[in-house]
C-alpha cells in the first residue's frame, strides 16, 4: 500500500540510517546520515557489480552495529536503468528501498552552496536529506506476472518507435523519388503497396508495368482481385511524377531495406502482443478491464503492466498520481492560474491512458456521453484534450472499481445518477 506523507515522515525514527546512492553506469557514491541529517561517515564510491554490491552491504551493516541502530533506509533517483539492480539487490538483502524525484534533487542541491555545481558526493547528500524530510516514494519493483507485463509492454513501445521510424524513413525516400505515390495509397501498410514498392518502386517502373501489369502483380501480392480503378489511378500518377530520376538503384535498395525493416518489426510485435495476451490472462483480473467497451488486450496488458498490481493501491486517485494526471493550479495573490495535470507520473502510463480515451469517447456509449457533456455544458465547457484527460481519469476509476471488486463492466452504474441527471438536462 502507499503511505501518506506523514507516514513517510514518521518512519524516519533515531533508529534509522539513512544513505543517499548517486547511481551510475560504473560507479555509485553513497553517503550515510543520521535521523537528522548529520553524516555518520565519509563518503564512499562502490562499483556497479557483485563485488561492489557487497562492499556497500558490508559497509552498511558494520555502521548500523556500531551506531546501534535498527534499520536501513537507501535513497536513490530513478534516472535511467542502472539503478534496478542494486534495488534488486538490497531489497534480498532486506533493506529498504525507495526512490527521490530528480527533479527535487535538481532544485535543493543549491540550498546548501548557492551554486550548480553537479558531483556524484554531492547528489547523494541532497537525496539522503530528501529522503530524511519524507520527501520520497517507496520503490516499487514489480514482480512475478507484473514484471513481466511491465518488460513486455516497454518492449512493445520500443518496437513500435523502431516501426515508426522505418515507416517515416519509407515515406521520406517517396517523397523525393515518387511523392504521388501516397496520393494513390494512403495506407503504405497495405500487401499491394508494399508488394509493389519493393519490386516496382519508381514511376518509370510502374510506366513500363502499365495498367494491366499493375493489376497482375496487385493480385500476386493479395492473392485476389483487386479494383482496376486503384491500378489505373496509380499508372496516372507514375505519368505526371516530379520525383527525381536520378540515384534509382541506390534509392531502391534503400527502399527495399525499410520494408524489410517494417516487415521484421510488424512480426516483432505481433509475438510480443502474443505473449501479452497470454500474460494478462494469468493474472486472474484481465476480464474485468476486457469487459469495459474500447479496451481490448494490448491496452489491457498495458495498462496492468505500467500500474503493477491494482491490490497496492488504496484509491484509484493514488493511480492518478502515479500517472501525473492529478490537477494542480498555478496562482499567485489576486491571480488565478490555469488548472493543469502534474505530468509527474509514468508518462507511458499517461500516454496509454489518454490513447484510451480517445477510443472509448467513440465506442463507449456511456463514455461518450460523458465527453458530450464535457464539452458542451454551459458552465464551464472543456476544450477537447481537457475532456479527455477527464475522460482517461474517469477510466482509472472504473478500472480500479471493477478489479476491487471483481465485476464486469456495467454501463447502467459508470456515470453514476448525479452525472446522468447533468447529462440528460444538458
Amino acid at each position: 500500500m502507499l503511505k501518506s506523507q506523514i507516514q513517510k515522515i514518521e518512519s524516519i525514527t533515531p533508529e534509522v540510517m539513512i544513505v543517499g546512492i548517486d547511481v551510475a553506469k560504473k560507479k555509485h557514491w553513497a553517503r550515510i546520515f543520521d535521523y537528522r541529517g548529520l553524516e555518520l561517515t565519509k563518503g564512499f564510491s562502490f562499483k556497479n557489480n557483485i563485488e561492489g554490491f557487497n562492499r556497500l552491504v558490508g559497509k552498511l551493516s558494520e555502521i548500523k552495529e556500531e551506531k546501534g541502530l535498527e534499520k536501513i533506509i537507501v535513497g536513490m533517483e530513478p534516472t535511467g536503468h542502472y539503478w534496478k539492480a542494486l534495488a534488486w539487490f538490497l531489497k534480498e538483502q532486506g533493506v529498504t528501498v525507495v526512490l527521490v524525484n530528480p527533479y527535487h534533487v535538481k532544485q535543493v542541491k543549491e540550498l546548501d552552496d548557492n551554486t550548480q555545481t553537479k558531483n556524484d558526493p554531492k547528489d547523494a547528500m541532497v537525496i539522503a536529506r530528501l529522503v530524511k524530510d519524507g520527501r520520497f516514494s517507496y520503490a516499487y519493483l514489480p514482480e512475478g506476472i507484473y514484471a513481466e507485463l511491465r518488460v513486455l509492454s516497454t518492449m512493445r513501445q520500443q518496437i513500435r518507435a523502431k516501426l515508426n521510424s522505418a515507416k517515416n524513413a519509407l515515406v521520406s525516400i517517396l517523397d523525393e523519388y515518387f511523392p504521388e505515390f501516397t496520393e494513390v495509397f494512403k495506407n503504405l501498410d497495405g500487401k499491394a503497396a508494399m508488394h509493389i514498392l519493393y519490386h516496382y518502386p519508381f514511376p518509370q517502373d510502374v510506366r513500363e508495368l502499365g495498367v494491366e501489369g499493375i493489376v497482375e502483380e496487385f493480385k500476386k501480392a493479395t492473392k485476389r482481385a483487386v479494383g482496376q480503378k486503384r491500378a489505373e489511378k496509380l499508372y496516372e500518377a507514375a505519368k505526371r511524377s516530379v520525383g527525381v530520376k536520378e540515384g534509382l538503384a541506390a534509392a531502391k535498395i534503400k527502399i527495399r531495406l525499410c520494408i524489410e525493416e517494417i516487415r521484421f518489426f510488424k512480426k516483432q510485435l505481433e509475438e510480443v502482443e502474443r505473449e501479452m495476451a497470454v500474460r494478462l490472462q494469468e493474472t486472474g483480473i484481465g476480464r474485468y478491464i476486457l469487459s469495459i467497451p474500447g479496451i481490448g488486450i494490448v491496452t489491457a496488458a498495458g495498462i496492468l503492466g505500467e500500474i503493477g498490481d491494482p491490490s497496492r493501491f488504496e484509491s484509484w486517485k493514488q493511480i492518478r498520481k502515479y500517472a501525473g494526471l492529478n490537477l494542480i493550479e498555478d496562482s499567485s495573490g489576486e491571480r488565478k492560474g490555469k488548472t493543469r495535470i502534474s505530468k509527474r507520473g509514468r508518462a507511458m502510463l499517461r500516454n496509454l491512458l489518454y490513447q484510451v480515451a480517445v477510443v472509448m469517447v467513440s465506442k463507449n456509449k456511456e463514455i461518450k456521453a460523458l465527453y458530450t457533456y464535457l464539452k458542451t455544458r454551459r458552465e464551464n465547457p472543456l476544450e477537447k484534450k481537457q475532456a479527455l484527460i477527464v475522460v482517461a481519469v474517469k477510466v482509472i476509476k472504473i478500472i480500479f472499481t471493477l478489479v476491487k471488486k471483481k465485476e464486469e463492466y456495467d454501463g447502467k452504474k459508470v456515470l453514476g445518477i448525479f452525472r446522468e441527471r447533468q447529462i440528460q438536462a444538458a
